[in-house]
């Protein structure tokens, strides 16, 4: 019998491709959750392998720390010993089971972060409960990681890039502001047992907690967190220490860091307004066709038609409170001047002419594509999630900002180039 189904492809015609800016995007709801002392614990249940991360945020970060060094120390020695178990025998307790324990610390939060598989998350908490209630800090311990961080540290001032990222945010927020301040060797040196048990006592023990859970999730999952952590003294909600700006008032700098290398550190920088303000999505497009993506206009102009640098990017840095728009490369040293101009000429052509069209479209697809990305599995959905918790956002942050990407139009991002990318509101500096 012959099949009435025509099997035979008609290759005359391309196949329809779909701009990503036609997807309809979705924010996958987060189940929240409420333990015994208030902390609050946001989780998505997703995923098909049986692998599950916690995170817990602190607000714990350098903004708090009664000098500096305290509160990234603190961070790091939260694995390094408690009243039961040495350091080893902490780190012994997360390989036994395949897990990882690891620990950051910004400048308002400080999270412990647990990998594992789904079926071993009993057994781990009450490792987590004994890091984030009974550290001692031990002083050989402490002396160990002193001399590493100096050594480090030493290492690092050696390198250009390393000191133009020190020295760009003391400049427009000020050596005093969080965002600003830096870390010497003498600050190591002057780190004391007191200073962290203090610092942990008063920002973990007694701190403002939230946490963040994620992947395919046991159904006992608020019974076992609630056992584990919602008899312990931690509180509910945030904590944010509002900062003064006090910036530099040189705006150019040239410093010599290196007379031997052969490349420069480029930083140029200006004040941003943080998530609450209407421009910052819109932003957000207009960077992308500045220096956002590999395909920009600093891109195109410096590394594929210069060829001065591998790579240059523009960005606006990721804090809870006022932030900042940075363009960052390195270059050769004969180049680094001439790097500076072109990063100000496309500055000038985007304050002056509209960005076409099929330009516009490929930036949406990409910014929408990105998001795509980040909606692909519970740990980049809970990233979103705690994105928008530790702003005191909601979803609706989420999809306006979708529509922002797919609406705005080039007369908006012209206006936009005119307010924040006049060269006068820039600090720059060049470290060779």
């Amino acid at each position: 019998m012959k099949s009435t189904i025509d099997t035979k492809l008609n290759r005359s015609t391309p196949p329809y491709i779909k701009d990503a800016i036609e997807f309809d995007l979705q924010l996958k709801p987060c189940d929240k959750m409420v333990l015994d002392n208030g902390v609050v614990v946001y989780a998505i249940d997703a995923g098909a392998q049986d692998v599950l991360q916690m995170e817990m945020v602190f607000y714990a970060g350098n903004s708090f720390e009664s000098s500096n060094a305290v509160a990234a120390a603190t961070s790091y020695m939260l694995k390094n010993g408690t009243s039961t178990k040495t350091a080893f025998e902490l780190n012994e307790a997360f390989e036994y089971y395949g897990a990882h324990c690891s620990r950051t610390c910004k400048h308002e939060t400080a999270s412990l972060i647990l990998h594992t598989l789904t079926r071993h998350l009993e057994e781990l908490l009450p490792v987590i409960k004994e890091m984030i209630a009974d550290s001692i800090f031990p002083e050989e311990e402490l002396a160990i990681y002193k001399q590493n961080s100096k050594q480090k540290l030493s290492v690092n001032l050696q390198k250009c890039d390393f000191v133009a990222n020190r020295l760009i945010d003391a400049y427009v927020f000020g050596e005093d502001h969080p965002y600003g301040k830096y870390i010497v060797a003498a600050d190591y040196d002057a780190l004391t047992t007191e200073q962290l048990k203090d610092h942990f006592n008063q920002y973990y023990l007694n701190g403002h907690c939230i946490i963040f859970v994620a992947g395919k999730l046991p159904g006992n999952l608020f019974d076992v967190l609630n056992n584990q952590f919602g008899k312990l003294t931690l509180k509910p909600g945030s904590s944010i220490v509002t900062n003064h700006i006090v910036p530099a008032a040189t705006k150019k700098y040239r410093i010599a860091n290196d007379p031997n290398g052969v490349q420069g550190a480029i930083r140029i920088i200006r004040d941003f307004p943080d998530r609450h303000h209407p421009d910052f999505m819109k932003m957000m497009v207009l960077n992308t066709v500045f220096g956002g993506f590999f395909g920009s206009r600093l891109m195109s102009n410096i590394r594929e038609d210069k060829g001065y640098t591998y790579g240059i990017h523009s960005y606006v840095q990721n804090h809870l409170q006022d932030s900042a728009l940075l363009i960052s490369t390195e270059a050769g040293k004969d180049v680094c001047e001439a790097t500076v101009t072109e990063i100000y000429k496309e500055m000038e052509i985007l304050r002056e002419e509209l960005i076409d069209e099929e330009e516009l479209l490929l930036v949406r697809n990409y910014l929408i594509g990105s998001i795509l990305g980040d909606l692909d599995g519970p740990f980049h959905i809970i990233g979103r999630w705690k994105n928008i918790v530790l702003n005191n956002l909601d979803e609706k942050y989420f999809y306006n900002s979708v529509k922002t990407i797919k609406t705005i139009s080039a007369e908006e991002l012209k206006e936009l180039a005119n307010k924040y990318l006049q060269p006068a509101d820039f600090y720059e500096l060049v470290v060779v």
